[in-house]
C-alpha cells in the first residue's frame, strides 16, 4: 500500500511529486495525454482515466485550486523534468568570490603583489573581497587603514569598481569589488605564455640570435681552449707541485 504522505524522517524536497494514490485532493483539474484539458473531475474518475490509458496521474501544480494533474507516464515525466533542470543550469552563472587580505603596515611590494592577484581575479570575472584587519593599538589610527584601501582601489579602477564604500566593521575594513564589463575593462596585464603568466612589459627572453635554417637548431661549439702539457698528461691544469723535483 502506497503512503499518501512523505515520511517525516525525510527532509522536505522541492522535487517531491505526488503520483496516483498519493494525491490528497478530492477534485483535480486534469490534463489529458494529448495535452488538452479535461476539466475538473473527482480524484477517483481521474485515476480511472489514468488506468484506462495505461499512464499515471501526476500532480504538477499542487498549490493551484484545485490542484492540476496530468495523465503521463511517470518515468517519462521525470526524464523531462531532469532534462529541463539540466538546461536551466547551463544558463546559470555562478559568481565566485576571492578574498584579499591587507594590513595597515603592508609593505609596498606586498601591496603590489596583492593588486596583481586582484587584477587577475577581476579579469576572470570574479568578485574580490578586500579585508584589512587591525591588531592591537592599530585601532587608534584607522585612517592609515583607509588610506591603504583607497590606494588599493585606485590601482584597480580600470578593472573593477567597489559595490559600496569601504566600511569599518569590528576590527577591520571590508569592501567588495565587482569586475567591470569586458567592453569597458582594461586588458589583463599578465598573459599566459607556455602555461605560465608573464607580464606584457617583460616578454620571455628569446634564444641567442643564431641562424636556424629550416627551423632546425644549429649546434654552436664552445670556444676551443688550448690544452697544456699537464692537461694532456692527465694531471691537474693548475697543479702547484708540477715544478717540484722529487729526489730519489
Amino acid at each position: 500500500m502506497s503512503r499518501p504522505f512523505a515520511p517525516r524522517s525525510a527532509p522536505p524536497s522541492s522535487s517531491f511529486v505526488r503520483v496516483n494514490g498519493k494525491i490528497r485532493a478530492r477534485e483535480v483539474r486534469v490534463i489529458g495525454v494529448d495535452g488538452k484539458q479535461l476539466g475538473i473531475i473527482s480524484l477517483g474518475d481521474a485515476l480511472t482515466q489514468a488506468r484506462a490509458n495505461g499512464v499515471d496521474l501526476v500532480e504538477i501544480a499542487p498549490n493551484a485550486t484545485p490542484p492540476v494533474c496530468r495523465l503521463v507516464d511517470y518515468g517519462k515525466f521525470r526524464y523531462e523534468q531532469a532534462k529541463k533542470d539540466k538546461e536551466s543550469k547551463k544558463h546559470q552563472h555562478a559568481t565566485r568570490v576571492k578574498e584579499v587580505q591587507l594590513s595597515p603596515k603592508i609593505d609596498p611590494h606586498d601591496l603590489g603583489v596583492k593588486i596583481q592577484h586582484a587584477v587577475g581575479f577581476l579579469c576572470e570575472d570574479m568578485k574580490v573581497k578586500v579585508t584589512l584587519k587591525f591588531r592591537g593599538r592599530e585601532m587608534a589610527h584607522t585612517e592609515f587603514g583607509f588610506q591603504v584601501v583607497q590606494k588599493f582601489l585606485a590601482e584597480i579602477v580600470t578593472y573593477g569598481h567597489p559595490d559600496f564604500a569601504p566600511k569599518l566593521i569590528g576590527r577591520g575594513i571590508n569592501v567588495m569589488i565587482s569586475p567591470l564589463p569586458r567592453a569597458k575593462r582594461a586588458k589583463n596585464p599578465r598573459q599566459e605564455v607556455n602555461g605560465e603568466f608573464v607580464s606584457e612589459n617583460h616578454a620571455p627572453e628569446e634564444a641567442a640570435a643564431t641562424p636556424q635554417p629550416h627551423g632546425k637548431p644549429v649546434k654552436v661549439d664552445a670556444p676551443h681552449k688550448p690544452q697544456t702539457d699537464n692537461a694532456k698528461s692527465g694531471d691537474f691544469a693548475n697543479n702547484p707541485f708540477t715544478h717540484i723535483e722529487l729526489k730519489s
